[in-house]
């Protein structure tokens, strides 16, 4: 296989700074923050209307890349699991997702709740939650 390249949409921007700050998965956050898409991909954003669920996936920049095996959510008791079984943000490709609430809509903008990655994450692709 070659080469696959990824076209970063735009980025969070909230006030998780740190890893250890972030909640463990988005079914448990209540922070708030934006999505701020790049120009070149507003369009995209139509139809997106406030009070529904969005699928974001972020690249976890942050990430250690070489993790294969990992105690989930950092209980040793729990024994290794490999990483692909678990949702670590540790892993070769550290595409990660959430489902988040959009309540606000403005310009280039979304404002959601229910964050879990960190301020200036970068976001790969936004899908519309299926109910």
């Amino acid at each position: 296989m070659g080469q696959f390249q990824l076209e970063v949409i735009g980025m969070v921007h909230c006030d998780i700074m740190h890893r250890k700050d972030a909640p463990k998965n988005f079914s448990e956050s209540d922070r708030k923050g934006v999505l701020e898409i790049y120009p070149a991909y507003t369009q995209g954003m139509e139809d997106i209307k406030v009070g529904e669920t969005i699928v974001v996936l972020f690249w976890f920049h942050k990430s250690d890349r070489t993790v294969l095996k990992v105690y989930p959510r950092g209980d040793r008791t729990n024994g290794l699991r490999g990483v692909f079984s678990t949702r670590s943000p540790s892993r070769p490709n550290p595409i990660c997702i959430s489902e988040l609430e959009v309540y606000e809509v403005n310009g280039n903008c979304l404002k959601v709740v229910g964050l879990d990655a960190l301020d200036g994450t970068p976001i790969v692709d936004i899908k519309k939650k299926i109910s």
